[in-house]
């Protein structure tokens, strides 16, 4: 065994079975080599992908250190943020991984139960297509068992959200799957900002709340803003524009524009130097002159702020603010529809908003806020502000709210909530595994080889939180098989998942089995993989047999 370790972000080097599982796998029939330990292409190809995953699943998950392309270590266990990283080259990886995506933009949970749901139930189809059946029977079964999933699935919501109710007991479980330091704090502030944003006819668009991360400070300073806060501070002695606010946005410097081209200026005496200096100051109150022409009383920037552009900024009443991050102007240019400015030059359309000022949190973070009057709809009306002593505590909480924003959101359209913690999958399982017993033909088999699958993600949850696996799924089993569907895995043990407070949301849930029962039943068709020949350029000899070939076709159509 070689003692080097693999990169993790390269997955085509890992894409063999794991080496507990190849024990299991080996009896793969007379004459089985190590291309033919598979019946399906893309088995090995999702297990590489699933072992990356595993580890993180959960609440108690671990995490991974990723290097990202431009060389930034980040530490983290968001699988979305995993997959985004890894350098995927096998193409049913690359289905998967599209896969989960998918349900994270359309949920914002549930990535990781795509990615492992799939391997399961593609596993279990390698042990149907072993056994005897052809992958038309094992499509059919998938789609029959599926359906009976998601019929039962709804029949498992014991708990719902009500419309004038307080919603952090729902979101906290939501939050709490994130490694942030205080998740109920954090939870509360999601809530609060949820339920004051939400809409007369009480729903509630995700747009509408937006989150700041500031670094400096503690946890315990998190606040929530009224309209769009960005990191950002203001430079000069004007900080607010209180009606009216025109903004321009810039990503140059707000200063004297440097030279296209090299150029050196011959002064032969000191008047000169000055007379110099005089024109490049003409021109700059040029420059900025023409932005309060057009009525721009407000300018952030991305680049460096010349101190004398400022004064002279300060003259005209334009407050200029600099943006600490380049993704925070290019989102308020979304929000303002105004375009970004590469040169100190007026916008052919300035941002518009009521009103703009510079907000201070404590002595290390400040924060300029933009606010609209009530019809402005499509600015968010809320920011929540974040604050935190590193950036890895930052990045968590970030992701954690804007988690709890899309939880909220689901729950707005169906307040439907289901047993967390594993106990809906095991539910599940337990009632395909007796219906399975009891069916006649391949939907017999299929039926528990889909509840074998659905019980796999209990036992990850145990393992990554350090329990005996095996006999923490058979007291789950056996607990659920006596109609107790309400015991989960929880950290040193199991526990009742409605006590605890552990929900998950019916929406997300039901999405991501469908997605995932749908992706293995694809990839159960695929037979061979297929690569396209790359276009090259032709040669010199291939241009010859063009022209050669022409002049045939000519003298053949009588043209000569």
């Amino acid at each position: 065994m070689e003692s080097r370790v693999p990169s993790a972000l390269v997955l085509p080097q890992v894409l063999g079975p794991r080496r507990e599982e190849g024990s299991r796998r080996a009896a793969a029939g007379p004459g089985a080599g190590p291309a033919g330990r598979y019946l399906l292409r893309s088995t090995a190809a999702v297990q590489a992908l699933a072992s990356v995953i595993r580890p993180c699943y959960g609440p108690h998950g671990r995490r991974k250190f990723l290097v990202t392309a431009h060389g930034e270590a980040v530490c983290t266990g968001q699988a979305a943020a995993i997959l985004k990283a890894l350098q995927l080259e096998h193409p049913a990886a690359q289905f998967i991984r599209e896969a989960a995506q998918t349900q994270a933009e359309h949920s914002g949970d549930g990535t990781a139960l795509v990615i492992l749901l799939t391997e399961a139930l593609l596993e279990q189809a390698e042990n149907l297509l072993r056994a005897g059946l052809t992958r038309a029977q094992v499509r059919e079964a998938y789609a029959t068992a599926t359906a009976e999933v998601l019929t039962a699935l709804p029949s498992l919501a014991v708990r719902s959200l009500g419309p004038l109710e307080d919603p952090t007991w729902a979101l906290f479980p939501v939050v709490n799957t994130h490694a942030v330091p205080d998740a109920h704090r954090l939870a509360r502030l999601v809530a609060h900002a949820c339920w004051a944003s939400r809409a007369a006819d009480g729903g509630f668009r995700a747009e509408r709340v937006g989150v700041c991360a500031l670094r400096g400070g503690t946890p315990d300073q998190s606040c929530i803003l009224p309209g769009l806060a960005l990191p950002a501070a203001c430079c000069g002695l004007r900080t607010a524009v209180l009606s009216g606010a025109r903004v321009a946005l810039l990503l140059c410097a707000f200063g004297p524009a440097s030279p296209r081209l090299p150029a050196t200026a011959r002064l032969s005496d000191p008047a000169g130097l000055a007379a110099l200096r005089r024109g490049s100051d003409r021109a700059l109150e040029r420059q900025i002159a023409q932005l309060a022409e057009l009525g721009i009383n407000a300018v952030v920037v991305w680049g460096d702020v010349d101190d004398a552009a400022v004064a002279v900024a300060d003259r005209l009443h334009i407050l200029v603010a600099r943006a600490r991050a380049r993704r925070d102007v290019v989102y308020l240019s979304q929000v303002l529809d105004t375009p970004l400015q590469t040169q100190l030059l007026p916008p052919s359309r300035p941002g518009r908003c009521g009103k703009l000022y510079e907000q201070e949190l404590d002595d290390a973070g400040r924060a300029v806020v933009l606010e609209w009057p009530p019809a402005g709809a499509p600015a968010p009306a809320l920011t929540l502000v974040l604050r935190g002593g590193s950036a890895e505590a930052l990045r968590a909480a970030e992701q954690a709210a804007y988690h709890g924003l899309d939880a909220f959101a689901q729950l707005c359209q169906d307040p439907r909530l289901l047993p967390g913690a594993g106990a809906t999958e095991m539910a599940l399982a337990t009632t395909l595994w007796e219906k399975g017993h009891k069916l006649e033909g391949p939907n017999g088999p299929a039926f528990l080889a889909f509840a074998r699958a659905l019980r796999s993600l209990p036992r990850t949850l145990a393992e990554n939180a350090g329990l005996a696996a095996g006999a923490a799924v058979a007291e789950l089993s056996g607990a659920h098989q006596t109609g107790n569907f309400l015991l989960g895995v929880g950290t040193d043990r199991l526990v009742n998942v409605a006590q605890e407070g552990v929900w998950d949301p019916l929406t997300a849930k039901a999405r991501g089995l469908q997605m995932a029962a749908e992706r293995v039943m694809q990839l159960v068709s695929v037979d061979e993989i297929v690569l396209a020949r790359k276009a090259s350029r032709p040669g010199p000899d291939a241009k010859e047999a063009g022209r050669r070939l022409s002049a045939v076709r000519k003298r053949f159509l009588g043209q000569y």
